[in-house]
């Protein structure tokens, strides 16, 4: 098995084997408290890279929002869809197959698959668990092409900071250096909220989750 964050068979294996401690058990407190700072408008529709089966989307679109995604594990998708209780309609663009249904398209592959044209329009992004899983190496990358097909959509992005010598990532620790090292020359960059990690990174790492407003 791969432990490379990189390679596709380290995230296959992760849902396979059931080792998702990334997956919350209800959507995110800071989401749900601070997601109004972006002023969306009702309906608006928003992306979330790297999704998984995140609690997220259910209560996105319990408040009318439309969302779309992109995952890498069918597994992922297949259960997010079971969790919704609801039956989407399956099709295949290029490399990637889309899971639709009312107000909701969520793409499986590899995010750099995803194009503006297949992805269609979005008002805003929400990424949770996209930039935090990626090495160091991949994030400019990521982060440009996330800004490309979005058409530099404003971003809610929730980041993790602790001590990385102390843990090896995913998730990794981004800090104010590494955002803007990612997207400053594409947004503004605001940092809007913060909370410790109650009892720590994974029960251990004293850990701050960070939200940054990208414009």
């Amino acid at each position: 098995m791969s432990e490379n964050p990189a390679d596709p068979d380290f995230w296959h294996s992760r849902w396979q084997e059931n080792r998702i401690g990334f997956h919350q058990a209800q959507a995110n407190a800071l989401l749900r408290a601070h997601l109004g700072a972006l002023d969306l408008e009702p309906g608006a529709r928003i992306f979330l890279p790297l999704c998984g089966k995140t609690r997220d989307i259910g209560w996105l679109l319990s408040q009318g929002y439309s969302v779309a995604g992109v995952e890498l594990s069918t597994l992922a998708v297949e259960q997010l869809f079971d969790d919704l209780d609801v039956t989407p309609r399956i099709t295949q663009h290029m490399n990637l197959l889309r899971y639709s249904a009312d107000n909701i398209d969520i793409f499986t592959g590899d995010v750099f698959d995803l194009t503006a044209n297949i992805l269609g329009p979005v008002d805003a992004i929400y990424d949770r668990a996209a930039l935090v899983a990626l090495p160091f190496d991949t994030r400019p990358r990521y982060g440009a092409h996330l800004a490309r097909i979005t058409g530099t959509a404003p971003q809610f992005l929730i980041c993790f900071e602790y001590d990385q010598s102390l843990m090896d990532g995913p998730p990794f620790s981004i800090d104010a250096s590494e955002v803007a090292r990612i997207y400053g020359q594409t947004y503004a960059l605001t940092d809007h909220a913060a909370e410790k990690v109650e009892g720590g990174l994974k029960g251990k790492i004293p850990a701050t989750e960070r939200v940054w407003l990208l414009r």
